[in-house]
Parts: C-alpha cells; structure tokens; sequence
C-alpha cells in the first residue's frame, strides 16, 4: 500500500544542546564556516583555535571573538578548559591532529575524511576507545533533519528492496586550490567523492565487488573518477566524482516500492521526493542551504552525545567512516593513486 506521508524530523533545536568548549586545529575555510554556523544557532563556546602559524591563529581569533589562540596544536591539546577538539587541518594533518587531541583525553570531531586511508580511520578509533574519549567523522550531512527523515523512511521498508545507488558530486576549483596539490592527498575523492560514497555505504553497506575507472590530471592529481559496485543481494552503486566543473550533485536511491530523489546538492540543506509506480509523490520540504544553515547540526548532536557520556554518534559512527575509506582505499589501489606519508593497510578485498 502506498503511503499517503512521510515522517517528520526529529533532529532537535541546536539551541537546547548542552554546552561544550570547543578548540579548533587549522583555521581554514571549513572552520570558518563551522565557527559561523555554531556562533549563530547554538550555544556553544568556540574557546580557542591553534595553527602552526600564531598569526593565523590570532587572525581568526579577532574575527570570531575567539578568546584563546595558539601557535601549535599541541598548546591546545593541553589547555584544561577545552572539551573538545574539532579538527580542521589539511587532510594530511587529520590523523596526527587527532592523536594528538586523543592522547591529552580530549574528545574529538575529525573534519571528513576522518582519515586519509582506512588505516588512519581504524587507529584512531582503537585510541579514542582506549582513551575511554568521544571520536566521530565530521560528515555534517548524515546530520541534517533530511536526513533523520530518509533514515526513517529506509528503516520503515518504505522504498521495498533497494536495489540501486546513484550519486555524484562535481565541482569547479582554480588550480591554486589545494585539491591540485598531490602533497596534501589532492583530487576529488576525500574531497568530494567521500559524499556519495558515504551515501552509498550508508544505504547499502560495503560492496563485494568494485570496478573503477579515473583520469589524471596535468598538475599531478587524479582529475576524474567513477566507480560501479555490487553488493550482497544483487544491488548496485554507481558514483562520479571530479574537478572539471559544477554538477547537479545529484543522489536516488530506488527501490522495488519507490525511489527516493534528493534535489542537488544532496549533501547540503534542502528537500528530497519519494515516488511510487502509481504516480504519487511525496515531497519532504526544508529550506534550500549551505554550510552555515547546516553545521551547526553535527555540532549539536555530538554535544547531546557527550553530554550523555556516549563515545560516538548514531549519525555518523566509527565503523561507518572506516567502511567508506576501504571503498575508497580500494578505489585507489585500482587507479594507482598514492597519498604521501600514508601506507595503505586495509583488509578490503582487491579486485582485478
């Protein structure tokens, strides 16, 4: 029978989170935005910020009232009256950040991806674990109520037997940009390829068997990526990721039931339809946003989480971020592509 609504979302107002202090490692572009989106809807205490650089540090201070500002990370990771540690470094940085915080006992939200390689993702679950500590990948978009929304939706059986996965994300970079630069793990796949593959093994879980095909680009990274997978039951995915130029960023999910459409960009604010053979359609509706619309979710959630004295989040686990970079670690092996200071260990299977 087809159903005539869908659930609402559930995700509860940033405001009434309980209040953490928060320290931020690297002041780029994604903590600015992340300062901006927290310092709007929540309460929360952005307390400090550190860089390799104190001027950096003590720019992005005056900008956002942050009242404590290092030159190093390891200035932060000692200070006693920082809960939590948000890791925004280079993705180079990501791990090392994050042992670091870890081993001063200091909770931690690590930027996406958690870690360059499945190896980096399952050490530093091992020392958040033994630390007794919080750890979670920040993939703010699991976090969105959308989100909560089509989790509920997949959950009540609502699209049948998933049968299918599509989403791709491209995008348009100057080649100043970072992602031209091989020495900071550069090309779209931890920078844009995480999201749908993410999405897909979210939805359907880690493939049995991969087939991936990229293009270089002249500045040394991979330009151009697309992979097709199958899993357990017979389901594929199918994701495309580069630098060439903007896309829909378009996500579907379908079903034996239904297929569930998310407008584009999938993995930001904004609305999705669930139809069904018969001609219904239901829409779920939220307002159209970016970064600062939506950030501020992830940061509420893992504060509610702590605050509980739970080690990781529902939205976004351990096991799940470590699941994804097996995808991608696999993708790689197959077109040759090499992150620095990184050896690739996983026990994913390697496919001819």
């Amino acid at each position: 029978m087809t159903i005539t609504l869908l659930p609402e979302s559930r995700v509860p107002e940033s405001l009434d989170a309980p209040v953490l202090r928060w320290g931020i490692m690297g002041p780029g572009w994604i903590a600015e935005r992340f300062t901006e989106s927290v310092q709007a809807h929540t309460g929360q205490v952005i307390a400090a910020v550190a860089s390799r650089s104190l001027s950096r540090s003590k720019a992005f201070a005056e900008t956002f009232n942050v009242p404590a500002a290092y030159g190093s990370y390891e200035d932060l990771a000692s200070d006693p009256d920082i809960d939590i540690v948000y890791v925004c470094t280079p993705h180079t940085g990501h791990h090392a950040a994050a042992v670091l915080a870890i081993n001063a006992r200091k909770h931690v939200l690590i930027e996406k991806p958690i870690g360059l390689n499945a190896g980096q993702a399952q050490d530093v679950a091992a020392r958040a674990e033994a630390a007794g500590v919080f750890a979670a990948e920040a993939m703010w978009t699991f976090f969105l109520p959308k989100f909560d929304v089509i989790r509920q939706v997949l959950k009540a059986g609502t699209l049948g037997t998933i049968t299918t996965v599509l989403a791709e994300y491209g995008e348009y970079f100057d080649e100043s940009h970072r992602i031209f630069n091989p020495e900071l793990a550069g090309g779209p796949l931890l920078d844009l390829g995480t999201y749908p593959l993410a999405l897909v093994t979210e939805v359907l879980g880690g493939p049995r068997r991969l087939h991936a095909i990229g293009q270089p680009h002249p500045l040394g990274v991979n330009a151009q990526l697309s992979a097709v997978m199958q899993f357990d039951g017979g389901a594929q995915a199918v994701v495309n990721t580069h630098l060439h130029n903007f896309t829909p960023t378009a996500a579907t999910i379908v079903g034996t039931k239904a297929t569930l459409t998310i407008d584009g960009p999938f993995n930001m604010p904004g609305g999705f339809d669930v139809r069904f053979p018969d001609g219904t359609r239901l829409r779920h509706s939220e307002p159209v946003g970016g970064h600062f619309e939506g950030l501020h979710y992830e940061a509420a959630a893992v504060a509610r989480a702590i605050a509980a004295g739970d080690t990781c989040v529902d939205q976004r686990t351990l096991a799940a971020s470590i699941r994804t970079l097996k995808v991608a670690d696999e993708i790689r092996r197959q077109l040759g592509v090499v992150f620095p200071g990184a050896a690739d260990t996983t026990d994913w299977p390697a496919y001819a």
